[in-house]
């Protein structure tokens, strides 16, 4: 995918040398943007192996995010994505899903506030409100609407989490009835968590699509932090020295080849990585040398959205590269 490419190598090329809670060190920008056309195929990144395990993960982790679930205990047996922020007993502090679908009411209302009640569909037995409910109903009735909004972010939660959502919130637009979708995210790890978030939010609106009988239209990502991994310690210290040099070698690179002699600069002058893999920039210049394959296909059996299962989703007509491994920063 050329629009990931392109997130990889503004941050390669302008990136900021900065510090973070995890003690492993990102080049990072404000403000990317990038835009999925849907009607393109499937946007599942070919520079490096993304089927198989990846792709199960991604469907799982997807239909998870559909579910109510604030535990992990099912996704465990899949993938490993969210172990080190559950508990003991596999619950996270802060589950999309339970946000999507289940949004708590504020425990106080003022009289001059107007509220939904419980004889409106989108609103639970529990009294939380369902928002993926209410958006499939107004796209079905109400397409032209300007206020089909979801949102995981809860502030008395977020401000305490050990890992708020990074997808916080995105909103539904229909345009000459093809449905497209606009993600705000609040921190982007370019290498290992986008390609993933790009996959599912693809999924979400080729499956909100199938339910309210519109085309698919485009996906729109906003990356507010914007950020790579550069390793800790001395070989994070090392981006910051040359930062400079990496950047002008980076906007001077001409054609694919350029970025691997770039990866071999780095490899023959950085200091040797504490922790294997926690820096991405070799691993995401490596990429960047590839010619991207065209995009795959995705088969969804129409089914309610409470209703699918891992079976329902058909990869097709997917090539790649070869794998690239990268650590995940804590």
């Amino acid at each position: 995918m050329r629009e990931y490419l392109d997130l990889v190598r503004t941050t390669l090329e302008n990136g900021n040398h900065k510090p973070n809670r995890t003690n492993v060190d990102t080049l990072s920008c404000f403000n990317l943007q990038a835009t999925y056309d849907l009607q393109d195929g499937f946007p599942l990144l070919t520079t490096r192996k993304m089927d198989e395990e990846r792709w199960n993960s991604i469907v799982y982790e997807f239909l998870w995010h559909l579910s109510v679930n604030s535990h992990i205990k099912d996704l465990q047996q899949e993938t490993a994505m969210w172990n080190s922020w559950a508990d003991n007993e596999g619950y996270l502090d802060s589950a999309v899903g339970r946000f999507w679908r289940r949004f708590p009411f504020p425990s106080t209302k003022s009289d001059r506030e107007k509220w939904a009640d419980s004889s409106m569909p989108w609103v639970n037995k529990d009294g939380s409100f369902d928002q993926l409910q209410y958006v499939l109903s107004e796209l079905d009735q109400n397409p032209s609407s300007r206020r089909l909004v979801v949102s995981a972010w809860y502030p008395a939660n977020a401000t305490v989490s050990k890992l708020p959502p990074c997808d916080y919130t995105f909103v539904c637009n229909v345009q000459r009835n093809e449905l497209n979708i606009h993600l705000t995210q609040r921190s982007a790890d370019l290498a290992l968590g986008v390609p993933f978030d790009v996959a599912r939010y693809a999924l979400l609106a080729s499956v909100l699509a199938q339910q309210t009988d519109l085309e698919l239209g485009s996906f729109a990502h906003t990356l507010v932090d914007a950020h790579i991994y550069c390793g800790s310690e001395r070989r994070g210290n090392f981006y910051d020295d040359y930062q400079q040099q990496l950047q002008s070698k980076m906007k001077n690179a001409d054609d694919r080849e350029e970025y691997l002699e770039i990866r071999d600069w780095i490899e023959e002058n950085a200091p040797v990585e504490i922790e294997v893999g926690h820096d991405h920039i070799p691993g995401l210049l490596t990429q960047l040398a590839r010619e991207p394959y065209d995009r795959p296909i995705v088969d969804i059996r129409n089914k309610n959205i409470d209703e699918l299962s891992r079976e329902d989703f058909k990869l097709l007509d997917y090539f790649s590269h070869p794998e690239v491994r990268f650590a995940i920063a804590e």
